[in-house]
């Protein structure tokens, strides 16, 4: 089995799951209470940015639940690997902005803006681990301090390749 696919069957994918369905727990109940109340309290031009982001984050944080499913279905043998890669394929995560803000968004509840910058970080890591299951290793500048990044590319060096 390649590196990459130990890696996301390890432990660490487990604590991605339960962080990543603890998070949509968390969004679902504050959009269903809490964070009714606090849109019905913002301006209006916020207001729609409020469902606009909300929207958005909603829409993510299923995208993640999906591919995080389907991973522990693979993990728990569920279904193999290549089934899981074709459903993965169904799911288009729509990109992160490449800049959070503009007009409106400091005014937006901070609890939104949490939620927002909580899922961005899941998603970074989701696509760190769909690298992984890919057998998708990045290239890693040797120049950096990672002491796993460097011993990755002495046994790519030593080996040639890393299967």
């Amino acid at each position: 089995m390649a590196l990459g696919p130990r890696i996301v069957a390890s432990g660490g994918f487990d604590a991605l799951y339960r962080e990543g369905m603890a998070l949509i727990e968390e969004v679902a109940a504050y959009l269903d209470g809490e964070g009714r109340e606090d849109s019905r309290l913002l301006a209006r031009e916020t207001s729609f940015l409020y469902a606009s982001e909300s929207m958005r984050l909603t829409t993510r944080l299923m995208q993640l639940a999906s591919w995080l499913l389907l991973q522990r279905a693979v993990n728990e043998g569920e279904i193999t690997a290549e089934n899981a890669r074709v459903e993965k394929e169904k799911v288009k995560f729509s990109a992160t902005p490449s800049e959070r803000g503009g007009p409106g968004f400091t005014h937006l509840p901070p609890a939104l803006v949490d939620f927002i910058a909580r899922g961005d970080r899941l998603f970074d890591r989701v696509l760190q681990f769909d690298r992984l299951e890919r057998g998708k290793i990045p290239d890693i500048d040797p120049g950096t301090a990672n002491s796993i990044a460097d011993q990755l590319n002495r046994l790519k060096a030593a080996f040639g390749r890393m299967d």
